[in-house]
């Protein structure tokens, strides 16, 4: 070792040396050393205009690259802003390191109890308490962010960030805990419940979006006849496949719902079979078997009782599977006639429908599906929450499992641009597509102007019913007074060239010309599709989502 430096640097540059490529944040007095120190060493570093924007960018950067991501913050209030995001994040078990600079004196006005606040809002709580550990608390919370898969606050008090301690002569290592690899025993009753059943359908989750996984999945459904369907966050795993269903849960279509409906066996492959993707339990019929794989045990039969639990890598456990099983057991669930079926119908877009609306007033899947055959097909899709937000997270078709990126763990409104963003960041490659409600638009403008700044090709769709909708659609029925929430329209094309976007307002089909001139042009702005929709009925999965509250 040679040379001094201080903990605040130390950490920084620590971070970046193990791993740490991406950090997105807002800088003030309390982690400016931190993040200069991690740019100094190579990171690139992502300005957001607001503490929660830069959460969720984070959250999403991560969730789309597969890398674990740094999040930085002034003490105090910058975390308090960030808070809303760090908690998608922490529901969502993204691999998430927030650095946090903490107030050491109790009077000053930016002291909280900052690990009490992460503790609340399900994050692991970590300190840099000396400048002599500093080194050894980023290891630990790069391991717990990921290979444990969680968020981690990492508070850097003041006082400790100006300490100075000797320049270490290489990173800290961060140990990667062996494979979680199935017992023989959990395999053989997975492949007996296999074997037994007529009608098995695969539903992936969260752990099957690894390396292998897909293959692995397809070949065993391949032996025992399964059909293959998602979680919401997993969306698009098995694009492509003839007998993919899409998504299974409140965003299902229906032909996707009946059948997984009718399955006797369900297996949940890194998926926790929550009351989303199960439509609070009614999409598995009575007598069906529940089996579900997870290298988590505490994951096992969270959510709903399993006959078959398997403690195990997705990939790895169905591949041991398809060993023990061998050369199949016959056709299972399919045949030519259900192939036919779900190539005609288990899209949504393939669902007959009669538009709603007015002259001024779009119907929500005619948008959807023309932006659909409208925008490039290598895309990666973001969606806010809202009324609005079973249209493009079921008739915008995605290339894989890293085209959707679904930051809806805790349901809050306003979190899409910022997901967005992150996801375009992480995935260059790819079209951003960004759809949010009017409110959630409002609620995030402030990172319009990031998007601008980055020179993100992005297209961001505002469906825009002038409302809060699913507050219209819930209360309106019983009569209830709404004028809490209505608003006037808003020109958000407008907003949106204000900040530097190009922009177009749809009322009708035919105002989607934009969009095409937009897609075949040199795209050197980002656009924003001003679409002004049809409130006239809810979206099917809004029932299905009150029924959670």
């Amino acid at each position: 070792m040679t040379g001094r430096t201080t903990v605040a640097e130390a950490v920084g540059t620590a971070l970046v040396g193990c791993g740490v490529d991406t950090v997105v944040g807002v800088v003030g007095s309390g982690n400016f050393a931190v993040t200069n120190a991690m740019v100094a060493a190579g990171a690139r570093f992502v300005a957001a205009r607001h503490e929660g924007g830069a959460a969720t960018i984070a959250d999403a950067h991560a969730r789309m690259s597969g890398r674990p991501t740094a999040l930085t913050l002034h003490q105090g209030c910058g975390l308090t802003n960030a808070l809303t995001g760090i908690t998608e994040a922490a529901k969502s078990r993204t691999p998430l390191v927030v650095l946090a600079a903490e107030a050491t004196s109790p009077r000053s006005n930016f002291a909280v109890d900052q690990a009490a606040l992460a503790t609340a809002v399900g994050a692991v709580p970590m300190r840099v308490a000396s400048a002599a550990g500093a080194l050894d608390r980023v290891a630990a919370a790069l391991a717990t962010a990921v290979h444990g898969r969680r968020t981690v606050l990492l508070n850097l008090p003041l006082d400790v960030q100006a300490a100075e301690l000797a320049l270490p002569a290489r990173p800290p290592e961060v140990p990667a805990p062996p494979p979680v690899v199935p017992g023989p025993a959990e395999v053989e009753r997975l492949v007996t419940a296999l074997r037994s059943a007529r009608r098995p359908v695969f539903v992936a989750g969260r752990g099957a979006r690894g390396p292998g996984a897909r293959a692995a999945l397809e070949a065993l459904a391949d032996r025992c006849g399964a059909l293959l369907a998602t979680s919401a966050v997993a969306r698009g795993l098995f694009r492509g496949s003839p007998w993919s269903l899409d998504v299974s849960g409140g965003f299902a279509s229906p032909l996707a719902a009946e059948l997984i409906g009718d399955a006797d066996l369900v297996v949940g492959w890194g998926c926790a079979l929550n009351m989303w993707t199960t439509r609070h339990g009614r999409l598995i019929a009575e007598g069906a078997v529940v089996a579900q794989v997870d290298d988590d045990p505490s994951a096992i039969g969270l959510h709903r009782d399993v006959a078959v639990g398997v403690v195990g890598d997705v990939r790895r456990t169905a591949e041991a599977a398809a060993a023990v099983l061998g050369e199949g057991v016959g056709p299972g669930y399919r045949s030519p006639d259900l192939r036919a079926a779900i190539a005609a119908r288990v899209r949504w877009r393939d669902v007959p429908f009669t538009p709603s609306g007015g002259p001024d007033r779009i119907d929500p899947r005619t948008l959807t599906i023309a932006l659909d055959d409208l925008l490039p097909a290598e895309r990666v899709v973001a969606v806010d929450s809202g009324n609005f937000m079973g249209w493009p997270s079921a008739f915008l078709d995605v290339p894989d499992e890293f085209g959707f990126c679904f930051t809806q763990a805790f349901q809050s409104v306003g979190l899409g641009l910022a997901t967005g963003i992150g996801a375009a960041l992480a995935r260059p490659d790819r079209l951003p597509v960004v759809a949010v409600g009017d409110g959630g638009a409002l609620m995030g403008a402030s990172e319009l102007e990031t998007v601008v700044r980055l020179r993100l090709p992005m297209v961001v769709v505002v469906y825009d019913d002038a409302a809060y909708g699913a507050e219209v659609h819930h209360f309106g029925p019983d009569g209830h007074p709404l004028d809490t929430v209505r608003f006037p329209e808003t020109d958000f094309a407008a907003l949106a060239r204000g900040h530097g976007f190009a922009a177009v307002t749809v009322r009708a089909p035919g105002d989607l010309a934009g969009v095409a001139e937009w897609v075949a042009g040199p795209r050197n702005a980002p656009l924003l599709v001003d679409a002004k929709v049809a409130a006239d009925e809810p979206s099917w999965w809004l029932a299905e989502a009150f029924r959670g509250h």
